[in-house]
C-alpha cells in the first residue's frame, strides 16, 4: 500500500528543483559509487511511494531491462585493455566493456525510477503552476503528455472490458477476428485521445488559460519549511557540482578503469550526494515518526482522561 508522501507537500519549486538535480546528476555521473547511490535512492523512494506495486514493477520490468542493457554492451563493444575471453564470433570480451555495461544499466534503471517518482510527485497542476505564465502553451502540452499515459492505460481497460462484454475482445474468435478486434479497440482509443485533447484545449481556453493576470488553480505558499529545503538543495547542488568540476566524481572505463583517488574530500562528495538522493525518504520517515509520536501522545492523554 502506498505511504503518505510528506515530500510532495513541499512547494512545487522544491519538488521540481530536487528532481532536476538528481536526474541531471544520475545521467552525467558515471562513477560506480555515484551510480549505486542514485539507484539506491531511487529504489527507496519508489518503494515508499508505490509500495508492493513498485516492487512488482522493479522485478518484472526494470530488472530484465537493466540486465539486457548490461549484456548488450560487451556483446557489441570490445574496447578495453583487460582481455577475459573471445566470443564465438571471434571478438574479444573485456572486463572494461562488462563494467561499463553494468554502469549503463544502473544509470538507465536509476533514471527510469526517478522519472517514475517525478510523475507521482510533480502533478499537472504543479507543473502548470510553475510554467503556466512563462510558457503557457508548452506547459499545457507537457502536462497533458505526462498525464496521458496513465489516462490512456485506464481508458483502454474500460474499452477492452466493454468490447469483451459484446464478444469483440482480442481474446475472442480466430486469429483474424482477434486482429480485427484489436484494430477496432485501437481505433476507438485514437478517437478518444484526439477528442480528449480537443476538449482539454477548449476547456483551458474557456477558462482564460494563458491570459495576462490569470491566477493558478492551486495556490502554494513558500513557507519557512520550503526555505530550509531550498537552502539544503542549493548547498547539495553547489557542493556536488564543485566536486564534479574538481574531478572528485570522475571515473573512466576505457581503456582501463580508473577513478578519482580515495580521499576525505572525494568521500565527502559522495556522502553529500547520498544525503541528496535520500532526502525525500528521510523527510517522509521523519514525518511518519512525528505522526506516530503525536498519535501516541494523544492516546496517552485520552487514557488519562
Amino acid at each position: 500500500m502506498p505511504n503518505r508522501d510528506a515530500f510532495s507537500s513541499y512547494h512545487p519549486v522544491i519538488n521540481f528543483m530536487y528532481f532536476a538535480l538528481v536526474l541531471v546528476f544520475s545521467m552525467f555521473f558515471m562513477h560506480p559509487v555515484s551510480l549505486l547511490i542514485s539507484l539506491a535512492g531511487a529504489i527507496a523512494y519508489h518503494l515508499y511511494l508505490n509500495g508492493r506495486k513498485a516492487l512488482r514493477f522493479q522485478l518484472l520490468f526494470l530488472l530484465p531491462m537493466a540486465l539486457m542493457a548490461a549484456l548488450i554492451n560487451p556483446a557489441f563493444n570490445h574496447e578495453g585493455a583487460t582481455l577475459l575471453a573471445y566470443l564465438p564470433s571471434g571478438n574479444p570480451l573485456t572486463l572494461e566493456s562488462i563494467a561499463y555495461g553494468f554502469a549503463a544499466a544502473a544509470m538507465l534503471a536509476a533514471v527510469v525510477l526517478w522519472f517514475s517518482c517525478y510523475t507521482a510527485v510533480m502533478t499537472s497542476d504543479k507543473f502548470v503552476y510553475l510554467f503556466g505564465r512563462v510558457i503557457p502553451a508548452l506547459s499545457l502540452v507537457l502536462s497533458m503528455t505526462l498525464r496521458f499515459v496513465p489516462k490512456f492505460k485506464a481508458q483502454i481497460q474500460v474499452v477492452s472490458e466493454a468490447q469483451r462484454c459484446v464478444g469483440r475482445d482480442v481474446s475472442n474468435g480466430s486469429v483474424l477476428q482477434r486482429l480485427r478486434n484489436g484494430i477496432t479497440i485501437l481505433s476507438i482509443m485514437v478517437t478518444w485521445a484526439l477528442e480528449n485533447a480537443i476538449e482539454t484545449a477548449d476547456s483551458m481556453k474557456s477558462r482564460g488559460y494563458g491570459l495576462p493576470g490569470r491566477t493558478a488553480f492551486s495556490i502554494y505558499r513558500f513557507d519557512s519549511r520550503d526555505k530550509a529545503a531550498l537552502a539544503w538543495l542549493l548547498f547539495c547542488g553547489f557542493f556536488i557540482l564543485c566536486g564534479w568540476m574538481a574531478g572528485g566524481l570522475s571515473y573512466r572505463y576505457y581503456p582501463t578503469m580508473k577513478g578519482a583517488a580515495l580521499t576525505p574530500m572525494t568521500i565527502s562528495f559522495q556522502l553529500v550526494y547520498l544525503a541528496l538522493c535520500l532526502t525525500p525518504v528521510l523527510v517522509d520517515r521523519w514525518a511518519d515518526w512525528s505522526w506516530r509520536k503525536l498519535e501516541k501522545a494523544e492516546g496517552q492523554t485520552c487514557a488519562r482522561a
